[in-house]
């Protein structure tokens, strides 16, 4: 039978009434499981004002408060993980151990936020800035505040996106991606148990007209949005020129250089999970390869194609599936288009993916582990975001070569270099215009209390995701310099207040 799935608004499930849906897939099978309503502009308008009026009270609660609802928050989701991951996987198609993971690095965020309110708000005094005069800060919350979340993290980034943005005092409408709600669902449904008030977290699923709704409403102060450059561009304008807050975050790119130190059966480890792991469906996945030297990418090409012809792509809920389906036949067919235009251009094709067939599964959405050799950076399998389970390896001669190639890239989100050598890694980490670095690591996505966030067309703001800048973005500061009368007055002043 195909669910039918609501909003969440005011603290309760609440029907579409635009008339409008979407299917829900389940990847693995290929069948509509659900269908989930696509908000109106109306009801976009319905929920901004409970959440306006919701947030007074919630903003005026201590941090302190707001943080006990998170971390019991946080208790809930760990109590209800597997029934989470379950939900996760039947929607996206990331196999059962990758959606907990989802799921985790989401945690780790509402922790921070949660337990790190109360410091993070503090503002700043200082004493006789003038005669008898004092001054002091406040952070102080936004107001109503929107995050416009892709399919690919149905979890971890709403909840990087809510966690800072409920501590701060904000109430926050999520607008997640209308092809895996239901996660953001049960996870209003949790929030409220632990304590949230009603009105104070929304989900409002939709499509463009409820992203727009949302943009352009005067009574939304920031917008936060993780998916495609083209559509991070054009919110971050929409949002500047309805003089709002926006953190917009695009696509990517992301490579790994291959020095000829390194050791290529760790590479290859690496390369296996960054490339593959969740078919290639991460922002922060390695889709390029460079080795440096012939030798080297010679070595590494062959262990490549004689480990990932053994990967095992299958049902996500499958404990022997290596990666699952990618999330809906349109991206499958995509994904096919691309690996056509690079055997076009003339790649080497060394691994095919295409036709996979997996026994009782046979309309599923899968796709296998593909590799390309000899990869130029003027083919589209190259400079466009695949966002499957394909690697492309782009050969150099030298050290230098591998920098112009990631520097010469539209996006600039995240990027390794696997090395023995010290110097060649400071220097790498020191020159590559990219937002996030490992050295050893593949996919270098920072810890919760540092921010993330990538570099040209990868992100679009000043400030980044989770860190101390998660919450600089949903507070603004107030500034009061006070001065307690006594004695007589010393008459009106026509100059400027000096400092001395």
């Amino acid at each position: 039978m195909v669910r039918q799935l609501t909003h969440w608004i005011d603290g309760e499930h609440v029907d579409g009434t635009s008339g409008r849906a979407a299917d829900v897939f389940n990847p693995s099978t290929g069948e509509v499981q659900a269908q989930v309503p696509l908000a109106s502009n109306t009801e976009v308008e319905f929920a901004i004002a409970v959440a306006k009026a919701a947030q007074k009270g919630w903003g005026a609660t201590n941090p302190q408060r707001r943080g006990r609802i998170l971390l019991r928050f946080v208790d809930l989701i760990n109590q209800n993980m597997d029934e989470l991951a379950t939900l996760l996987s039947n929607e996206h198609g990331k196999t059962f151990d990758d959606a907990k993971g989802d799921i985790q690095r989401g945690l780790e965020v509402v922790e921070f936020a949660g337990g790190g309110a109360p410091h993070q708000l503090k503002g700043e005094f200082s004493t006789e800035v003038g005669k008898g005069i004092d001054t002091h800060s406040l952070r102080q919350p936004l107001g109503v505040v929107a995050g416009i979340t892709p399919f690919n993290f149905p979890a971890m980034i709403p909840l990087w996106k809510a966690g800072p943005a409920l501590a701060a005092g904000n109430a926050f409408i999520l607008k997640p991606s209308e092809r895996d709600p239901g996660v953001p669902l049960r996870l209003a449904e949790l929030l409220k148990e632990a304590g949230l008030p009603d009105g104070v977290f929304q989900v409002i699923n939709g499509d463009k007209e409820a992203v727009d709704a949302l943009v352009n409403h005067p009574d939304i102060k920031a917008v936060g949005f993780v998916g495609s450059t083209p559509i991070a561009q054009s919110i971050y304008t929409g949002a500047a020129a309805a003089g709002k807050r926006a953190q917009c975050f695009g696509g990517a790119k992301n490579h790994l250089v291959i020095m000829p130190d390194a050791d290529l059966d760790q590479v290859t480890d690496a390369l296996l999970g960054a490339a593959f792991g969740s078919a290639g469906e991460r922002c922060m996945a390695i889709s390029v390869a460079v080795p440096v030297g012939k030798d080297t990418a010679d070595r590494l090409v062959a262990k490549l194609k004689e480990r990932a012809a053994k990967l095992t792509v299958g049902p996500s809920l499958n404990p022997s599936s290596d990666f699952g389906p990618v999330v809906t036949p349109m991206a499958k067919a995509r994904i096919e288009d691309l690996i056509q235009q690079g055997v076009d251009a003339g790649a080497e094709l060394v691994l095919d993916g295409r036709g996979v067939e997996v026994p009782g599964h046979e309309n599923g959405f899968y796709i296998g582990a593909t590799i390309f050799d000899h990869v130029g950076t003027d083919m589209p399998i190259y400079t466009e975001e695949v966002f499957g389970p394909v690697l492309s390896v782009v050969r150099v001669e030298h050290f230098d070569d591998a920098l112009a190639v990631i520097d010469g890239n539209q996006y600039g989100n995240g990027v390794s270099i696997f090395t023995r050598d010290g110097a060649a890694g400071r220097e790498f980490a020191t020159r590559v215009e990219v937002g996030m670095v490992g050295i050893n690591i593949p996919i270098p996505v920072p810890i919760a209390y540092y921010t993330f966030g990538g570099w040209k067309a990868s992100g679009f703001g000043d400030l980044n995701q989770h860190g101390p800048d998660a919450f600089r973005f949903y507070t603004r500061t107030k500034t009061v310099t006070t001065r307690w009368p006594e004695g007589v007055s010393e008459g009106a002043s026509f100059v400027m207040p000096q400092g001395s």
